[in-house]
């Protein structure tokens, strides 16, 4: 099928067809949607030699992972969501994998040069990224996955992780606990320090005094769960529950929690930040889950949508999108136990 015929099938011009199929801002979300839908079950597909020359784009988007233990499960997830919506415009993604912060910055400026990608995702962006100033100056159209306070706008989507913390901290502070502890990301990360920020909001609103020893940063793996919630359970008053920045975080501090012989939701409460990981669901543990959850699959899909828009001209001060996340209690949190 070519273009024209899908356009003769909509009753709309080639152009407008054109322009919603690669997420110009000025067509509607209905007939964008209705194209797409359109182009899906017809089997249109455009002739990706073509479009690049017409365009004069690369048709690949960048992504540069600090190490491989970037690639972990988190990024899988949120490459899943990105790739199905780039391969439904034929769009390839290009992921480079660097050692350091300083490779990390030469990379873009290699990326660049040689032409290779259209536009670039930033994940886990810092306070003030120099990734996201270096890209405005070398002219590369990008969209940050998370936020930045440097001076100039730039394209983002984010969760409301401040709220998140704050309502799950808020939680357990109405169920009586008072010794909650915070395993969070990297220090310096936005997320991080927007979630650190809701955590002492929630602690400071009931009157209660955070504990440093309470508080930690670090990437999320179950090992490192697994010795930090150790360490803090042998502390005196020991903590009484748990927030943990992911559910593999989650499952180190379960099982720090059963190898001191007690019992999740009865003598620890805990509430895990739930990426909606289909195989790891929190429904099917035991005890089932409390969660602040935000597929970041979905997150990755909707960036593709996003990226399409600013390569079509879309104002980057104008793609701004703020998520809430959903609180799901279950069986892990629960009263403050008596000591």
């Amino acid at each position: 099928m070519r273009l024209k015929d899908l356009a003769e099938h909509l009753g709309l011009s080639q152009t407008t067809v054109s322009r919603a199929l690669n997420g110009y801002p000025e067509v509607k979300e209905a007939t964008r949607l209705r194209v797409a839908e359109a182009a899906d079950q017809l089997g249109y597909r455009p002739n990706a030699s073509a479009l690049r020359l017409a365009t004069g784009r690369a048709g690949a988007i960048g992504l540069v992972l600090r190490g491989a233990d970037e690639l972990g499960p988190h990024m899988s997830e949120f490459l899943s969501g990105l790739g199905a919506r780039m391969a439904s415009q034929d769009i390839d993604i290009l992921v480079t994998t660097v050692a350091s912060q300083e490779e990390e910055l030469t990379a873009y400026r290699r990326l660049a040069a040689s032409q290779k990608v259209d536009a670039m995702i930033l994940h886990s962006p810092t306070l003030t990224d120099e990734r996201a100033e270096l890209l405005i100056e070398l002219g590369i159209p990008f969209v940050l996955h998370g936020r930045t306070n440097i001076s100039t706008p730039v394209a983002w989507l984010d969760i409301d992780n401040t709220s998140a913390l704050e309502r799950a901290t808020g939680h357990l502070l109405d169920l009586g606990h008072r010794r909650i502890a915070l395993l969070n990301g990297l220090k310096g990360r936005t997320f991080a320090e927007h979630r650190e920020l809701g955590y002492l909001a929630a602690l400071s609103a009931r009157g209660v005094s955070f504990d440093p020893a309470l508080m930690s940063n670090s990437p999320f793996t179950d090992e490192v769960a697994f010795r930090t919630a150790q360490a803090m359970l042998e502390l005196r008053p020991r903590p009484t529950a748990f927030l943990a920045g992911s559910m593999m975080t989650a499952l180190g501090v379960f099982r720090a929690i059963r190898q001191a012989g007690m019992e999740l939701g009865t003598d620890v409460s805990m509430i895990a930040h739930d990426d909606v990981f289909p195989y790891l669901n929190a429904d099917n543990m035991y005890p089932s889950m409390s969660t602040t959850r935000s597929s970041i699959r979905q997150a990755g899909m909707r960036i593709g949508d996003l990226v399409l828009q600013v390569l079509g001209g879309k104002p980057s001060d104008a793609v701004h999108e703020l998520w809430p996340v959903e609180l799901v209690l279950r069986e892990s949190s629960g009263p403050a136990p008596l000591f």
